[in-house]
């Protein structure tokens, strides 16, 4: 059995106070399609909206603020619980979408961290959480990344068949190269059902250097 958190399960300690959330419509973008996709809360501030499922397209992202937490192989909900006292300390409006990133080691590994999305990099302050210290704040330079809208249950299998896809688009681009491992935005809450719930899964990229030019003979 896979050990990668189970948003179901993670998500489920946070019913109540989800359902005291406003809901809030995503931000709109003209320039992008958008997915039939419930929205619970509000992006942070400057991110693009989400992009359609099953196209995989490029994504500019901009510097943001985010609490993360490492997952425990040992308890499922760990990283999330952390957070979500964090959030709730500190008077912190909870967004979507939540960041999952996997372990370097790649696909078939568990995500090694969770992360909530601060509504705006002006809120808080960076560093470890005095209450806890398994909670680091931290800035997020800007990033281009690859991403690929998925829908169904968050499951390896969903997730795995966005990597599957990313990696495929980077064999058949050559100009681009992976940046860091894949992480995934999971955009809904346990009150969605399976078959409606979204998320992205994303690669960030970087420019592939230029080819070597060959020596000329003198």
């Amino acid at each position: 059995m896979s050990t990668r958190p189970c948003l179901i399960a993670i998500l489920a300690a946070a019913a109540g106070w989800l359902c005291r959330t406003p809901v809030r419509a995503a931000e709109e973008s003209a320039a992008a399609p958008r997915p039939m996709m419930v929205s619970e809360a509000k992006l942070p501030r400057g991110f693009p909206a989400p992009g359609p499922v099953g196209q995989v397209v490029i994504k500019q992202y901009p510097e943001h603020r985010l609490a993360r937490a490492a997952a425990d192989e040992r308890r499922s909900d760990s990283s999330f619980m952390r957070l979500f006292r964090h959030i709730k300390r500190n008077e912190i409006a909870m967004t979507a979408p939540v960041e999952m990133t996997e372990s370097a080691a790649g696909a078939g590994q568990p995500a090694t961290t969770m992360a909530f999305l601060y509504a705006s990099p002006e809120i808080g302050t960076a560093g470890p959480d005095p209450a806890d210290t398994g909670v680091i704040v931290e800035d997020v330079p800007a990033a281009t990344v690859v991403s690929i809208g998925v829908r169904g249950s968050y499951t390896d299998r969903t997730f795995d068949r966005g990597r599957d896809r990313l990696r495929d688009w980077l064999a058949d681009h050559p100009e681009w190269i992976a940046a860091g491992p894949a992480r995934t935005l999971a955009y809904n809450s346990p009150f969605v059902p399976g078959m409606l719930k979204y998320a992205e899964v994303q690669i960030p990229l970087t420019p592939a250097p230029p080819p070597a030019q060959p020596a000329t003979a003198e």
